[in-house]
């Protein structure tokens, strides 16, 4: 049997290692051994710049280092990113961090599902190939 894989963004790693429920993070928690979790450079570089200590970041970068890590062309996904966050301008959707953009253009070029509790991840669903793991129809 194949595990799904997800992309894990920041949102919910800060609710998990917070201990706060959210339906996303429930989700990750009940299903730590049933899918591979992946991440991108974005997502390990916003955690490590939120930690507080030392000790926080040993725990995080170890943690991160299990993953399974995404690698790509960083200028090619920056200028996809770059073309995502603009087509969405012109759709009327501005998104307010344009790291999600980078997020969903890594998601979005491995195939992955994304799980989030991040609305702007939505709002880049309803418009672009986007895969989201949505909790509330």
């Amino acid at each position: 049997m194949n595990k799904e894989i997800f992309l894990v963004d920041t949102s919910v790693w800060v609710n998990f290692f917070k201990g706060i429920e959210t339906e996303s993070s429930k989700f990750l928690i009940s299903n730590l051994n049933n899918i591979i979790i992946a991440t991108c450079p974005t997502i390990v570089q916003e955690m490590l710049q939120g930690v507080t200590s030392n000790v926080s970041e040993r725990i995080v970068k170890s943690h991160f280092d299990n993953l399974t890590k995404l690698h790509e062309d960083a200028y090619d996904m920056a200028v996809k990113a770059a073309e995502l966050y603009r087509d969405l301008r012109t759709k009327g959707v501005t998104i307010r961090k344009p790291n999600d953009c980078l997020i969903a253009i890594y998601a979005m070029s491995n195939k992955l599902t994304l799980l989030h509790d991040d609305r702007d991840f939505q709002f880049i669903a309803q418009h672009s190939s986007l895969k989201v793991m949505s909790f509330h129809e």
